[in-house]
Formats: C-alpha cells, structure tokens, sequence
C-alpha cells in the first residue's frame, strides 16, 4: 500500500493489503462495534483484543472540593474484576478455557485505553472470542470479589512503590504534567483504591463498555469473515442488541492542549544503593507529524549501546548501568525523558551530562553517519516486531482508536527515510527550550540538584 489508509467511522467495510502480503479488513456493524483484523500468511496462531478508549485520564473524582475520588482508579478495578466471573463462567472457568489450550490471556490499562486479550493458536481463536466476550458484557462484578480484588490491587500497588524505577516515572510524570490528567497514575492510588466503591466501578462499567465504545482487532491466522460472524454471536448471547443503530463513539480531540508544569524538583529520599534519576520535558502529541523524528532523536540520543547517552556515560566514564531516553505520546499531549541509574555520589554529574547530551544535540546537531544509523536500527526494530501477532494486534488498535489511520511496514519506513539532520536538530532545540522537570529517587535531597536546568526553569 502508498501512503496512509484513513478509517472514516461512517464506512461500514473496508479491505486493503499490506506490506508482507498481509490482508487487512475491517467492519462496522450498525450497533457501532468495530471489527478490524489482519491475515498473515503463514502464521498458525493469532492475538485477540477488546479494546474501549476509555483509561485512567478520563476517571472523575469528586465534583465538589473535598469530596472523595470515589471515581479514581475505577478503570484499573474494572480491569481486574472482568476477569471474576460471570453468570455462565466463574473464574476458574475463565482460566481452564485458556490454560488447556496453551494459550495466554491478561488484560491491561493505559492511560487513554483499556485493553483485554489474548494469544491462541488458530484452532482455538473461537473460543478466546466467546469467553473474552462473556467476559467483557457479562461480569457479575459480585461484591465479595470486589473487596477480595480491593486487596489484590493494593499489593499491586504497593509492589510498584517498592520499585524505585517505577515510582520516578510516576514522579516524573506528574512533574512534566502538573493538573493534567495524563500526570495520573494509571492504578490509582492506594488511598483512592480504598475509597472506590462498587458503584463507582459499576457506573463506570455500564457508561463505557457499550457496543459503540467496542473495538475489536486479531491478527495472525485469522479469517475475517468468521472472526465477525464469531463476535456477533458472542455479544448477541450476551444479550446485547446488535441490531440497534448506534455511530461509534467520536475518537479523542488530536492536538495539544496546554500543559502546566507541576514542579521543576521532585526527590524523594530512600536509603537505597543507587539513585533513579529522569529528566523530562513536554513531549510530543501521538498525531504531531515530528512523531518519526522524535523517534530518531530519541534512537540517537539514548536508544541503544552506540547512542550519545550510554557511550558518554556508562563506556567513557562508568557512571551508570542503566542510561536511556524515551518518548510517550497521548493524543493532545506527551512527554519526553532522559532515564540514568547510579551512586548518590555522581548523581548530580549524571543528570548534568544527560543535560548536556541533549543540549548538544541541539545546538550542534547530529552526522549523516548517526542518521543513517538510527534509521537501520528503526527499521530493524519495526520490522522484527511485526514478526509477532501481539504487535500487529496492537498496531490495529492503536490505528482505530487513537489517530483513525493505519500505516504499514513499508509506509512507515518510507515515511522515516525523509527525517534529515536538520529535523532532528530543529526537534532537539524546540525540546531544551521547554520547561524542564526533574524527577529522582534514592539516597539524595533537594540540594543535591540546586540550580539545575535553570534555563528552563522560567518557562511555564
């Protein structure tokens, strides 16, 4: 295929080939659900998911000040109690049907997504179809296994906070963000966990998981016109009205919207051996035509073991094991960030260095030499992803939901191939001019990080 393939919400069908020689469909039902898969020549198993666009950016707490966030930490509750059971499945039903096939399945929840799914052989993607359906349409949400699964998700949380890793990119985030709701943490807090309540979760439940919010995608060994045929039968079952016209719900607002930064210092100190330390910077929104570039600048800067990050800091001077960048980009707003791991006594130098990487980068840009490379390992990676159903199941979904476009293999890298030097320098120095936000955790204080990143810290 040439260029990208747009899909309109009013289109009922749609079919196009792929790079690779795969085959991609997709159907609209009149209820509003959304089928899209994508054939692949010779694979003998497939991954299945059920996706709503709904996450933990769009939970409300109480709507007058004080009052409890009953809501909070509503979409990661529900995550966990659709897999309890139903009223022809309990949970261990649910596990058996996938456990005796060999199969996987889980579920996850972003900040603008929720995702269940699972990775069959080709035999057996009906009955993944069947019970994930049941599941998702049918959950009891009995109020015995929601207090059993408050306590679950609460040593989930507490696992994450003894993670020094994972609290500082949650420290980070709701630096760079502030008041936005991207800045908040995808589980919940424990604090808010203990406060949901089953009518929360429930109200929830029944606003969002509706035929006009579902979006169903499979890749690898599948037959399109069965995987509808199975899906229709599945939630009819269930008892949903599939012959109700419904338009699917409207994809989020693309574009930024303005972001204020929550706090330049972050620190929280822990009698712990190293210090996690990231910097960040407002990013880049999912629909910014910079998204390929940034992918490049983050390549070269700290995305491998030749990139600027690790040989400066971990091969020249043995700073750090860990030393990285990355970008997370949601549909009107992102961050970008630079990751490093070390003694509290080089901490300070550590994140001076970061700085100064990818201020360099900005001012004197990158060589030809460290383009084309950053082009060969992105194509490499993109490629030798999509050797995995779950990637391409993904793919699907992220396409549907978040920009309403698909782009193959082939276009991808067409696209990557026009960034030039001058691009990604001209990214780097429209980064470095953002507020900046530094987050750490370990045996560290606030002093430790006086002054730092000042010409940054006037923006706002």
């Amino acid at each position: 295929m040439n260029g990208a393939v747009e899909f309109p919400l009013d289109v009922a069908e749609l079919s196009f080939a792929a790079s690779g020689d795969a085959l991609v469909r997709r159907t609209v039902l009149p209820s509003g659900v959304r089928i899209l898969s994508e054939h692949v020549p010779g694979s003998r198993s497939a991954t299945l998911g059920y996706w709503v666009a709904v996450g933990s950016r769009d939970e409300r707490g109480g709507e007058t000040p004080g009052a409890s966030e009953s809501g909070y930490g509503s979409t990661h509750f529900l995550e966990h109690l659709l897999f309890k059971g139903t009223p022809t499945r309990t949970a261990f039903d649910i596990a058996i049907a996938f456990d005796s096939v060999g199969g996987e399945h889980n579920a996850l929840t972003a900040k603008e997504h929720t995702c269940y799914y699972a990775k069959v052989r080709d035999h057996d993607l009906g009955m993944a179809v069947e019970v994930i359906a049941d599941m998702l349409t049918s959950s009891l949400l009995d109020a015995d296994e929601f207090e059993n699964e408050r306590g679950v998700i609460l040593e989930e949380l507490a696992m994450a906070e003894d993670d020094p890793g994972d609290v500082v990119s949650q420290r980070l985030f709701e630096a760079v963000l502030g008041d936005h709701a991207l800045g908040r943490p995808i589980g919940g807090t424990p604090d808010a966990i203990r406060q949901v309540t089953r009518d929360a979760v429930l109200a929830h439940y029944r606003e969002n998981y509706r035929p006009q919010d579902l979006v169903i995608t499979a890749a690898g060994a599948v037959d399109h016109d069965a995987l509808v045929a199975g899906v229709t039968t599945a939630l009819t079952a269930a008892g949903w009205d599939l012959s109700a016209t419904a338009r699917p719900v409207e994809r989020r607002h693309q574009g930024d919207s303005p972001v204020t930064r929550g706090a330049v210092l972050s620190v929280e100190t822990r009698p712990i051996e190293q210090v996690h330390l990231l910097i960040g910077f407002p990013g880049l929104a999912a629909a910014d035509d910079r998204r390929l570039t940034m992918g490049v600048l983050s390549s070269i800067l700290g995305g491998g073991m030749s990139s600027r990050l690790f040989q400066e800091i971990r091969e020249k001077r043995g700073l750090a094991y860990s030393v990285y960048s990355f970008s997370a980009s949601y549909s009107d707003a992102g961050v970008f960030g630079l990751y490093g791991a070390c003694s509290p006594a080089r901490a300070r130098e550590v994140a001076d260095l970061m700085l100064d990487e990818l201020r360099r980068l900005a001012t004197d840009g990158i060589t030809d030499d460290e383009l084309a490379r950053a082009n060969g390992a992105l194509s490499g990676a993109s490629a030798l992803a999509l050797e995995d159903s779950d990637t391409r199941m993904s793919r699907l979904g992220r396409a549907e939901i978040t920009l309403g476009e698909f782009l193959d293999l082939d276009e991808s890298l067409r696209r990557l191939a026009l960034v030039t030097t001058d691009d990604v320098q001209a990214l780097a120095a429209d980064l470095v001019a953002r507020p900046l936000s530094l987050a750490a955790v370990g045996a560290v204080d606030d002093d430790v990080f006086a002054g730092f990143g000042e010409d940054n810290r006037s923006t706002s």
